[in-house]
């Protein structure tokens, strides 16, 4: 007997957006991938969104452009959407439906997997405690990266996010242990010129022989951007798991990837919930989070920073907002930095990395670490209050201490945020210039950290010239 699924039929009944509806059709299931062949020969992918006993519609990855609703023929495959695997695709770059674009041939596949993956069992998840080494002082001593964490990076049009994520996926290590170390990043909706400048950056540092890369460009279909992060986190799943890699996942920018649900949400007219935005959104963005972690008795690990621009700078929009009530933490860029060309621009006083308690300390970076940090976000906090009464009142009622307590915010954003895009700091580095800048306030003003720390590294009130922006 003929099974109907894998019959081709032609003609289309109605195109809408990227969305094409085939009536007629017989046993096709939700999820199944569609072979579309255009009357020229072109042969796009689709998957079925919705299916009844007679009609089926499909979302075309490569858009619906040129599409002949009459001689349109249209093959389902009867599977859900699959990538070929293998520890090859280091080294490489695809585009976003995972087609090699570095000349290379296609990959040779030591397995194939459904790109939607299997939910980690939430009694298998080990809890995160290694740290991840980013070589920015502002992220490895303020908030801490922990293998198995998914901290997020809030970002503004126009902030250099996409330098920031290079220069992360290019430093990033596990610092202190021998272990295989790889990255994924996935590019959503980025351009001609932010692809060059990656694929530059990753192959001038060397660092592309253990990264690969997944590139969507913004002239790509945005339909594309729906599978784009999930053939990186495919990738990942392997890397970590089969082939026991600790791995990090960059993913930018997830806003454009949110965009192309509400463009998929509009074209099938369901109602919309806050700002246009799909009922869904919540569960579909954990499903891209949730792909992160470890796995008790595994060696591999998965480890998401996921970076979203927020439209106008507004961290209550619904992408910023959903993804901080699943992630565990937040990196956030500051427009007010960035004018004052301090880079990278992360305001340290919203961060936060939920997880850094347990991947900091002593075997993992310095044991006085997680004292260094209260005490830094306790001084540069005081210091930007009183630079906002400042800003009123004027110099006239400050004392000698609150003068001291100014001249440590700026030093911290001059000398401990501020660094070069190829300035790679370690765990040390990063904590030595951090009492460097302590040692600028009397030792009683270090109330969060025990005397025995002091003793061993405050080095008293040094005059140093502040580096100026």
């Amino acid at each position: 007997m003929t099974d109907l699924r894998f019959r081709t039929y032609t003609g289309v009944s109605k195109v809408v957006g990227p969305l094409m509806v085939l009536d007629g059709v017989e046993g096709i299931g939700y999820g199944e991938i569609a072979e579309i062949t255009l009357p020229g020969g072109e042969v796009r992918i689709g998957q079925v969104l919705e299916t009844t006993t007679t009609r089926a519609m499909v979302q075309v990855f490569r858009g619906t452009r040129d599409l002949d609703t009459e001689k349109t023929q249209v093959r389902f495959r009867g599977e859900p959407m699959k990538i070929s695997l293998s520890s090859d695709m280091l080294g490489r770059t695809f585009d976003g439906s995972a087609r090699p674009i570095d000349g290379g041939g296609p990959v040779i596949p030591e397995c194939i997997r459904d790109i939607y993956g299997s939910p980690i069992n939430p009694a298998a998840r080990e809890h995160p405690r290694d740290s991840i080494q980013t070589g920015i002082s502002s992220i490895d001593g303020m908030n801490t990266l922990v293998r198995g964490q998914k901290l997020p990076i809030f970002s503004g049009a126009g902030l250099p996010h996409n330098l920031l994520a290079s220069q992360i996926a290019r430093q990033a290590k596990v610092t202190g242990q021998a272990e295989k170390f790889a990255v994924v990043f996935a590019a959503m909706g980025i351009t001609y010129e932010e692809s060059a400048f990656f694929i530059r950056e990753f192959e001038e540092s060397g660092a592309l022989e253990r990264t690969v890369l997944f590139l969507n460009l913004a002239d790509d279909p945005a339909i594309e951007r729906i599978i784009t992060p999930r053939l990186a986190l495919t990738t990942a799943e392997y890397l970590a798991f089969d082939k026991g890699m600790h791995v990090l996942v960059v993913l930018t920018d997830l806003t454009n990837y949110c965009e192309a649900l509400r463009e998929i949400a509009a074209a099938r007219e369901e109602v919309p919930g806050r700002r246009g935005y799909p009922g869904y959104i919540y569960t579909d963005l954990a499903s891209l989070y949730e792909r992160a972690g470890r796995i008790r008795g595994r060696e591999g690990s998965i480890t998401q920073i996921p970076i979203l621009t927020m439209p106008d700078d507004d961290i209550t929009h619904p992408v910023p907002d959903l993804t901080g009530y699943i992630t565990e933490g937040q990196i956030v860029l500051s427009r007010d930095l960035h004018r004052k060309g301090i880079y990278p621009p992360v305001d340290v006083l919203p961060c936060l990395s939920r997880l850094m308690q347990g991947g900091i300390g002593p075997g993992r970076t310095r044991a006085d670490h997680a004292e260094v940090k209260n005490q830094l976000y306790s001084a540069y906090a005081r210091g930007i209050r009183l630079k906002s009464l400042v800003a009123v009142m004027g110099e006239e009622g400050l004392t000698s201490l609150d003068r001291l307590y100014i001249r440590f915010c700026d030093r911290f954003e001059n000398d401990f945020i501020r660094q070069a895009s190829y300035e790679d700091r370690s765990f040390d580095d990063t904590l030595t210039l951090a009492w460097d800048l302590l040692s600028i306030l009397p030792k009683a003003e270090l109330k969060r950290i025990s005397p025995d720390f002091i003793k061993m590294y405050y080095h008293g009130e040094e005059i140093l010239e502040c580096k100026g922006p």
